[in-house]
């Protein structure tokens, strides 16, 4: 007789196309794959390839459209957010891509749904944007700083606001989710998290030493905020905090204090703020994130938010 499957019963799920393929995962396959998957460095360089043709395919699409593009001589608004807007569509939609190709959902690298705008991004800016303030009151009680008057004034100054908000919230979101989310995630399942952590850092400490006006002290202070990032990860389970964190950072830094930012002064900055001192004070041409400030800062953050936000269970 024939045996007819139960009614009702489901067919097994598909295997990932990034599974090993069937029997014993042994001699040259091990090079590739481990028992449930292609191994992590093979899965962070296809991720990259996919947003690096992405991203390539956004700047063609601007060129062609005529949009204003971001040059060493053009750091309008405008050309910053269409910039940072399309990397932001080419990480998030290669992680996309990622995640189809490996069975996992979105959110499990780091910027799940539910937490979308919540409590804990808030948190996030409120805390970025108490950091900023402390090291530039920090520089300022040292005679380091001077704000001076006003540069823009009525309804240029809430404009101004709401655009670079804008901006830097695509910053702090690109920024995040390109070093912090699926690359943490995958490299983490291959060398622990703090190890993945450790090794992205310092990469994105030294990618800021492509910004005009960077120095290594502050590639240096990149680093250190970037593990503090980390450590928000860890903590929260999620890169929401980090997003306003980055982004409120930033906002403070660039627009409301008007100070250089990674060595890049914003136009349609609040203030017109000096910087006068020795570089080991102002950050010199780097600006705040280079100062000695910037590191007790941050230090500093990292003990009060290690002692608020408890340890969580973790696999890595």
């Amino acid at each position: 007789m024939f045996e007819h499957p139960q009614q009702g019963a489901s067919p097994p799920p598909p295997r990932p196309p990034l599974a090993p393929p069937p029997g014993s995962v042994t001699g040259v396959k091990a090079i590739f794959w481990n028992e449930r998957e292609l191994r992590a460095g093979w899965r962070l360089a296809i991720f990259i390839l996919v947003v690096f043709l992405f991203a390539m395919v956004g700047t063609l699409i601007l060129m062609a459209l005529r949009a204003p593009l971001l040059t060493r001589g053009n750091i309008m608004p405008a050309a910053m957010m269409l910039q940072e807007g399309t990397q932001l569509i080419a990480v998030l939609a290669a992680a996309s891509v990622m995640g189809l190709a490996e069975g996992r959902p979105f959110g499990a690298y780091g910027l799940p749904r539910a937490g979308a705008f919540g409590g804990r991004f808030w948190q996030g800016v409120v805390w970025g944007l108490a950091m900023v303030t402390a090291d530039i009151f920090l520089i300022r009680a040292f005679g380091g700083l001077s704000f001076g008057r006003f540069a823009l004034s009525g309804a240029e100054i809430w404009r101004y606001a709401a655009i670079w908000a804008g901006v830097f919230l695509l910053v702090g979101f690109f920024e995040e989710f390109l070093f912090r989310g699926y690359a943490q995630f995958t490299l983490a399942t291959g060398m622990g998290f703090w190890g993945a952590a450790t090794t992205l850092s310092l990469g994105f400490g030294a990618v800021h030493l492509f910004n005009g006006g960077e120095d290594w002290a502050g590639a240096l202070s990149v680093f250190v905020i970037a593990m503090f990032f980390c450590l928000t990860l860890r903590r929260t389970g999620n890169l929401w905090f980090a997003v306003g964190v980055h982004a409120a950072f930033d906002w403070g830094e660039s627009y409301l204090y008007s100070v250089p930012d990674s060595g890049i002064i914003a136009p349609g900055h609040l203030l017109n703020t000096t910087m006068h001192g020795p570089a080991w004070l102002t950050g010199g041409t780097v600006g705040p994130e280079g100062s000695v400030m910037a590191f007790v800062v941050v230090a500093a953050a990292a003990v009060v938010f290690a002692r608020v936000y408890p340890a969580r269970e973790h696999l890595n």
